[in-house]
């Protein structure tokens, strides 16, 4: 069974930058849809940013196109969130997920994630 480890969380101010990892282990088969969803306390989990490892689709949620960016190293079994700019309602838990994938198409739905890291807390002050 695939495992996922998140690292990189902490506490920033508004406008600040953070890199969250995910590294990854127990693949058995390289077509995966992989990336980070987050929950704040009372919200539902929501899609952060989804990509197709080891490449070709992306998800980028509207409220931090233009912010996060998501890369990777396929030798290390690892993917990146850049986070740039932070902002308050950034404040949440952030999770990294993984999906297995019969085509290039992710869907960006906590629902059909099966695996999840335990995750890392991001918290962003004003």
């Amino acid at each position: 069974q695939v495992q996922l480890v998140e690292s990189g969380g902490g506490s920033v101010q508004a406008g600040g930058s953070l890199r969250l990892s995910c590294a990854a282990s127990g693949y058995t088969d390289s077509r995966y849809c992989m990336g980070w969803f987050r929950q704040a306390p009372g919200k539902e989990r929501e899609g952060v940013a989804i990509f197709a490892w080891p490449g070709g689709y992306l998800y980028i949620a509207d409220s931090v196109k233009g912010r996060f960016t998501i890369s990777q190293d396929n030798a290390k079994n690892t993917h990146y969130l850049q986070m740039n700019n932070l902002k308050p309602e950034d404040t949440a838990m952030y999770y990294c997920a993984a999906a297995p994938r019969l085509g290039d198409y992710c869907a960006p739905d906590a629902s059909r994630q099966s695996y999840w890291g335990r995750g890392t807390q991001v918290t962003v002050s004003s």
